[in-house]
C-alpha cells in the first residue's frame, strides 16, 4: 500500500458517500472482490453487485441522522468506525484495505454502549 495512503481519511470519505446517499461513490471505495460480514443482519456478502444490493436500500431508506460519525480509531492495519446506521442505531464497522487502498473486507456489529 502506498505510504501516503490515509486510511482514516478514506473511512471518513466512505461515511460522506453514505451520508450523501451516493451508491456509486460508496462502491468506488471497495475492491472488486471485497467482502462484508454483517453481524447485525447475519449477512455475509462478497463482490460489487452483492455490495450494491446490500447498500442500495439502506441508502435510499436512511433516517435523518443516519451516518453520523461517533468515533474513529486506527486498528492494526485497518480502521474501526462507530457511527449511526441507516436506521439511526449505533454500529461498529472494521475496515481492512488492499494494496491499492480499496476496502478489501469490512465487518459490522452493534456498537457497545
Amino acid at each position: 500500500m502506498a505510504d501516503n495512503f490515509d486510511k482514516m481519511a478514506a473511512v471518513v470519505d466512505w461515511l460522506d458517500a453514505c451520508r450523501s446517499r451516493n451508491l456509486d461513490a460508496l462502491l468506488d471505495f471497495y475492491a472488486e472482490n471485497a467482502s462484508l460480514e454483517c453481524a447485525c443482519e447475519g449477512a455475509g456478502i462478497s463482490g460489487r453487485s452483492a455490495l450494491a444490493a446490500y447498500w442500495r436500500p439502506k441508502l435510499s431508506g436512511a433516517s435523518r441522522n443516519a451516518f453520523s460519525l461517533e468515533e474513529i480509531t486506527p486498528h492494526g492495519e485497518g480502521v474501526t468506525l462507530d457511527y449511526l446506521s441507516f436506521d439511526g442505531k449505533r454500529v461498529r464497522i472494521a475496515f481492512a484495505f488492499d494494496a491499492q487502498g480499496k476496502i478489501s473486507h469490512s465487518a459490522c456489529e452493534p456498537a457497545p454502549r
